[in-house]
């Protein structure tokens, strides 16, 4: 799943920059078979005397995305084995090719959902392209589709739902051309897009994150506020309620603005308690899990908000219920959050001292506390392999976790 979000560390800032690859990426693997020791990743022709790798920004279904030093996107490994049309990563095959954007602005950040990309530019725009569903309208806050019957509560029982594999379903998609999108040929229910779209989100807002997840999507903007669209039946959209599809990006409301201009204040949910914030930054990062989103808040505050399918306990409150609106973790309220990864079913976060969170489902043991018991409160991860590390950046795949740490020297 998506865990671009939660600290990444650009490749220039090692001493080599030489990228690895491994698992299973078919076509990059000529037998289409998993890659078991890592092996390195080719820089494309195209750009290799123009700079070196800068970033590696992870994959979703069997493709693997990187930025160049020069900011030009590189996508390879994507497949359409089996008529199963991942073509969201671009041309097909182990060579690393740059993907084409409409902007040639450099590409400052990129995230893969299960069939879906969206990239930042350094201009502040946002594309995304992949499955139809994740692609937004250009109607900024638009229809918000299919709405069952369960609206309006906070939270509803994870017993309702039932899903105890959690896996998002295999779909067969018919691939649009570039002529069908431009055309408007594009009126089947099932199709990739191919071609990056532009994400409006309103005249003169600066888009600084992505963060892509199983179906939906959320967008950070250089003022602290946070768009979402996609699939939100489990409420990973935070508004409110069981809305199955929101069409275009829909401003989530982790503030609200009792009074107006200058002098508006901004409370931030708690439940039932209000807490009030001083206008400015406000939302800082941003992951989106399979069916649950993550955020936090500004430096001073730091404070860690979940919301979203909540089945293995993946939101941190206690409980296995869904959580509709976005809410403050409260195990954690005293613990200053710098960075969040959000997993399939888990979430891990880095405390401002390094400390690493976990919580969520733990079956393949993702959240490393070495057993595979859940865990639906962030529990501190204070193990013998985590004594003396101080955390930099963690990253969740679908069932399994990684988190970069450096060694803590003692002073005589």
């Amino acid at each position: 799943m998506n865990g671009n979000n939660g600290g990444s560390v650009p490749i220039e800032k090692c001493n080599a920059s030489v990228v690895y690859m491994s698992g299973y990426l078919p076509g990059a693997s000529p037998e289409k078979s998993p890659i078991l020791s890592p092996v390195p990743v080719r820089l494309p022709a195209a750009i290799h005397g123009e700079g070196s790798w800068k970033d590696v920004c992870g994959g979703g279904c069997g493709f693997a995305m990187a930025i160049s030093e020069n900011g030009k996107l590189i996508t390879w490994g994507s497949s359409d084995d089996e008529g199963q049309s991942y073509v969201a990563s671009g041309k097909h095959g182990e060579t690393p090719e740059p993907f084409p954007l409409p902007s040639e602005a450099p590409v400052i950040q990129a995230s893969a959902g299960w069939a879906h990309c969206a990239v930042v530019t350094e201009a502040g725009e946002a594309f995304t392209w992949g499955w139809k569903e994740c692609i937004p309208s250009k109607d900024v806050g638009g229809k918000q589709q299919s709405v069952s019957s369960e609206q309006g509560t906070n939270a509803s029982s994870g017993q309702n739902e039932n899903r105890k594999v959690g896996e998002e379903p295999v779909k067969r998609r018919r691939v649009s051309t570039t002529k069908d999108e431009t055309e408007g040929l594009t009126s089947g229910e099932d199709y990739f897009a191919t071609t990056p779209s532009l994400v409006s989100v309103g005249l003169g807002v600066r888009i600084t994150s992505v963060a892509t997840g199983g179906r939906h999507t959320l967008a950070l903007s250089d003022i602290g506020q946070v768009w979402g669209w996609g699939y939100g039946g489990e409420g990973q959209l935070g508004l409110g309620s069981r809305i199955k599809m929101v069409s275009a990006p829909h401003l989530i409301p982790f503030l609200e603005s009792p009074g107006s201009g200058k002098e508006r204040s901004f409370v931030l949910h708690q439940g039932t308690s209000t807490t009030s914030r001083v206008p400015g930054q406000y939302i800082k990062a941003i992951s989106c899990g399979g069916r649950h989103s993550a955020a936090i808040t500004v430096a001073d505050a730091g404070g860690l908000i979940t919301f979203g399918w909540g089945l293995y306990g993946q939101c941190g409150h206690g409980n296995t219920n869904d959580q509709l609106r976005p809410m403050a973790v409260a195990e954690v309220q005293n613990v200053q959050m710098e960075s969040i990864a959000a997993g399939l079913w888990h979430t891990i976060c880095i405390s401002s001292e390094g400390k690493v969170f976990a919580f969520g489902g733990n079956q393949f043991g993702q959240l490393g506390t070495g057993t595979d018991h859940a865990e639906t409160i962030p529990r501190l991860l204070d193990g013998q392999n985590m004594e003396n590390k101080h955390a930099m950046a963690v990253s969740c795949g679908a069932r399994h976790s990684a988190v970069l740490t450096v060694v803590l020297t003692r002073r005589n």
